[in-house]
């Protein structure tokens, strides 16, 4: 294995079965079609389950619907790309050359991504129990206090928040379509309510983007439905 990714594993405290794994994970979709999109899919997944016990556990007092926003606090790009820079990833994102020279390299959308996809890959790896470790591990130096309460809601979160207190399930999201060269692509993302036969889109210059957008734009529908 280089080098680099030898000291990653030393970083994310879990030697990897399959390197492979490693690999992709710091693979953009710019480089390569073995890139690591799938991973990040399951990583965002992990990470959700894996902050959700650990608030459960540390926050015993909190409410459900602060719990939700606290954790929104912690998943956000913001947070990821913190913790990407923390693992030197910005030295080991494997780019196509338009992306590179774009400075895809410091982008925190493209860090915050690869953060979940290395989460996905120590899943595949090893298991659930690997993967919580590891994101335990990661959020070992962010500050977690109720306090985090307060901050301003996002619109999955609002959304999230709007849907739990009516007690129904939690919207999903879909990239319907991606536009545009691989290092400037354009994300549309579908947010379904089942239960209420509801679909709204949203556009961005990421999947987190886009999902909020079209958080957005379903929270308008739900606002003029039950006006």
């Amino acid at each position: 294995m280089p080098p680099l990714l030898n000291a990653l594993q030393l970083r994310l405290q879990h030697q990897f079965a399959e390197p492979a794994l490693l690999q992709r994970a710091v693979t953009h979709r710019s480089f390569s079609a073995d890139n690591n999109e799938r991973l990040e899919f399951l990583g965002d997944s992990v990470l959700n389950l894996a902050i959700s016990s650990l608030l459960y556990q540390r926050l015993s007092s909190m409410p459900e619907g602060d719990l939700s926003r606290v954790r929104a606090n912690l998943v956000k790009e913001g947070t990821l790309h913190q913790i990407a820079l923390r693992l030197q990833l910005p030295d080991l994102l494997r780019l196509g050359e338009g992306e590179s020279k774009s400075g895809g390299k410091q982008r925190p959308s493209i860090l915050a991504d690869a953060v979940e996809a290395l989460i996905g890959a120590v899943y595949l790896d090893a298991g659930y129990a690997a993967g919580e470790k590891v994101v335990h591990h990661l959020f070992e130096g962010v500050d977690i206090n109720p306090h985090m309460r307060a901050a301003e809601k996002d619109a999955k979160t609002a959304l999230q928040e709007w849907l739990q207190g009516r007690r129904m399930k939690l919207p999903q999201y879909e990239v319907v379509a991606t536009t545009g060269a691989a290092h400037r692509q354009t994300f549309e993302v579908a947010c379904t309510i089942a239960e209420l036969q509801l679909q709204a889109r949203g556009t961005g210059a990421s999947r987190r983007a886009a999902e909020q957008t079209a958080a957005t734009a379903m929270l308008e529908l739900l606002k003029a439905r039950h006006a």
